[in-house]
C-alpha cells in the first residue's frame, strides 16, 4: 500500500513538472527593461492573429507551386487484383455451356496501367501568375496585420506610460497632502490654524491614498493589456525603457500622403487584391479559347485458373472432338466416286508436353502480365456555345475587378482626409501641450505662494487647498496634453504605414 502511494504521488509529481514545463516553454519571458522596439518585436513573433495571417502567405506559396506543376503532363499508374468463382457465365442471352465452355473454373486476376496525360487551355497559362498575385495580396494582408500589431502595441505602451506619469503625479499629490496635514497641525499647535484645517488635511491625504492606489492598479493592468497585445501571458514583471518627447510636427501634408498612398499596408493589400481580380477576368475570358489535350497509356493483365485441371480436361474434350470431327471426314472422302486420301487424325491427339504448356502458362498470377498495345490520342476541343454561362462568369469577374478599382479610389480618399485630419490634430495636439506646459509652471509658482502665505498665516487652508486642487489640474492637464500629442502621432504612424519618430 505505501508502494501504490509513493508512485502515485511520484507520477503526479512528473506530471506536474512536465506539465510546468510546458507552460514555461509555451510562454516568452519579457525583458526586465522593456523598449518599444522590442515589443514589437516580440509581438511580431507571438500575436497569434498575425501569426494567422501570416499561415495564408504559405497557402499561397503551394498554390505556386500546383500552378508550376500544373504546367508538367500528370503521370498514373494504377494496378488490380480481383478474384472469379467457378460457374455458368452469362453474356447477354448466351452462356459458355452453349459454344462447349461449361463449368468455368475459378479464376484470379492481375493488371496494371500506366498513362500520361496533359490538358493545355488558357486557365492552366493564367494559374501562375494569378498564384504569385495571390501571394502578393497575402504579403500584404500580413504587413497590414504586422501594422496593426505595431499600432495596438504602442498604443498599449503609452497608456502604460500615461498611468505611470498619472501614478507619479498621485504619489506627489499624496506627499504635498501629507506636508499640509502636517502644515496645518502646526498651525492649530501655535494657535493660528483650526481643527477643521486639520480635518480637511486627514481627508485630503485620505483622498490621495485611493488615488495611489487606483494609480498602481491602472499601471498593473496596462502591462496585462500590452503583454496580450504582445502575444505572450499576463505579466507586469517588467519596466518600459522607450520614453517619448515633443516634437514639433515638421512633415507637410502632400509629403505625408505620398508616402501613405506608397506604404499603407491596407491599401497596398487592396491593390494586391485587384491585381489577383484582374487575372479572374482574364480566366474567365479564356474560356472561350480551344482546349488541347494529349493522353498515352499502356497495360497488361494476368488471369490464373485456381485448378489447372479443368483447364486440361477442356483442351482433352476439344482434343477428342477435332479427332472425332478428322474422322468423320475421312469416312466421307472414303465413300467419294474417286476417293480423298485419308487425313493422319494422330496428329490431334492431346500430348503430355501440351498438359505441361497448359499448367505453365495458367501459372500467370499475380505479375506475369501479358502486354497490351499501347495507345496515344490528341484532342484539341473549341467551345461554340455554353448557354452565356461563360459571359455570365466574365462579366461578374469584370464588375468584381472594377468594384475593387472603385475600393482602392475610396480608400485613397480617406488615406488623405486621414492624414490632412490627423496632422492638424496633431499640430493643434502639440500646440495645446506646449500652453499645458506653460500653465503648469505658473500652477506650480501658485501652489508655492499659497504655502508660504498659509504658514506665515496671511492665508486661510481653504485658499492653500484652491490653489493645490489648481496645481493638480494643472498637472492632469499636462499629461493629458503630452500623450493626447503621442496619441495623435500612433494614429497618424498608422495611416501613413510606418514610423514618423525621431531615433
Amino acid at each position: 500500500m505505501r508502494n501504490r502511494r509513493f508512485n502515485r504521488a511520484l507520477i503526479a509529481t512528473l506530471l506536474f513538472f512536465l506539465g510546468g514545463q510546458g507552460a514555461l516553454m509555451a510562454q516568452e519571458a519579457v525583458p526586465a527593461s522593456l523598449s518599444l522596439e522590442e515589443a514589437v518585436r516580440i509581438g511580431h513573433r507571438n500575436s497569434p492573429l498575425l501569426q494567422a495571417d501570416l499561415n495564408n502567405t504559405e497557402v499561397a506559396d503551394w498554390n505556386i507551386k500546383a500552378a508550376y506543376g500544373s504546367l508538367i503532363p500528370s503521370a498514373t499508374a494504377s494496378s488490380s487484383f480481383s478474384w472469379q468463382g467457378s460457374g455458368e457465365q452469362q453474356f447477354g442471352s448466351v452462356t459458355l455451356t452453349d459454344p462447349g465452355f461449361g463449368n468455368q473454373p475459378s479464376y484470379y486476376f492481375s493488371s496494371y496501367r500506366l498513362g500520361l496525360s496533359y490538358t493545355l487551355d488558357g486557365r492552366v497559362l493564367l494559374a501562375l501568375p494569378q498564384a504569385k498575385a495571390d501571394r502578393e495580396a497575402q504579403v500584404a494582408q500580413g504587413d497590414a496585420s504586422a501594422a496593426q500589431v505595431v499600432f495596438l502595441v504602442t498604443q498599449a505602451y503609452l497608456d502604460i506610460l500615461r498611468q505611470e506619469e498619472a501614478l507619479a503625479l498621485a504619489r506627489q499629490e499624496l506627499e504635498r497632502a501629507q506636508g499640509n496635514l502636517r502644515l496645518a497641525q502646526g498651525q492649530m499647535e501655535v494657535g493660528s490654524g483650526t481643527p477643521l484645517d486639520t480635518r480637511q488635511a486627514e481627508v485630503a491625504v485620505g483622498r490621495a491614498r485611493v488615488s495611489v492606489l487606483v494609480s498602481e492598479n491602472a499601471v498593473r493592468t496596462g502591462k496585462f493589456r500590452l503583454a496580450q497585445q504582445m502575444g505572450v501571458d499576463p505579466q507586469d514583471g517588467f519596466g518600459l525603457a522607450t520614453t517619448f518627447d515633443l516634437a514639433e510636427p515638421l512633415w507637410t501634408e502632400s509629403d505625408l500622403i505620398s508616402l501613405a498612398l506608397e506604404r499603407n499596408p491596407s491599401l497596398r493589400g487592396l491593390r494586391a487584391s485587384q491585381k489577383t481580380q484582374e487575372y479572374s477576368v482574364k480566366m474567365a475570358r479564356s474560356a472561350y479559347f480551344p482546349t488541347l489535350s494529349f493522353s498515352a497509356g499502356t497495360s497488361g493483365f494476368a488471369r490464373e485458373a485456381s485448378n489447372p485441371g479443368l483447364l486440361v480436361a477442356q483442351a482433352q474434350g476439344a482434343s477428342l472432338g477435332r479427332i472425332a470431327q478428322c474422322e468423320a471426314t475421312n469416312e466421307l472422302y472414303s465413300r467419294l466416286a474417286d476417293p480423298l486420301p485419308a487425313a493422319d487424325c494422330s496428329q490431334y491427339l492431346f500430348t503430355e508436353a501440351q498438359r505441361k504448356s497448359i499448367v505453365n502458362r495458367n501459372n500467370a498470377f499475380p505479375f506475369d502480365f501479358v502486354r497490351q498495345p499501347p495507345s496515344a490520342a490528341v484532342s484539341i476541343s473549341i467551345p461554340i456555345f455554353q448557354g452565356r454561362r461563360r459571359q455570365r462568369d466574365l462579366e461578374s469577374a469584370r464588375i468584381s475587378e472594377e468594384d475593387l478599382r472603385y475600393q482602392v479610389r475610396n480608400s485613397e480618399l480617406v488615406l488623405k482626409t486621414d492624414i490632412a485630419s490627423g496632422l492638424a490634430n496633431l499640430q493643434t495636439a502639440y500646440e495645446a501641450a506646449l500652453i499645458e506646459e506653460e500653465n503648469q509652471v505658473w500652477a506650480d509658482e501658485q501652489h508655492r505662494l499659497a504655502q508660504e502665505r498659509y504658514r506665515l498665516g496671511s492665508a486661510t487652508f481653504l485658499e492653500l487647498v484652491e490653489a493645490e486642487t489648481v496645481k493638480a489640474g494643472a498637472d492632469r492637464d499636462r499629461i493629458a496634453a503630452i500623450f493626447a500629442y503621442h496619441d495623435a502621432l500612433a494614429s497618424l504612424e498608422s495611416v501613413v504605414g510606418t514610423s514618423l519618430r525621431t531615433p
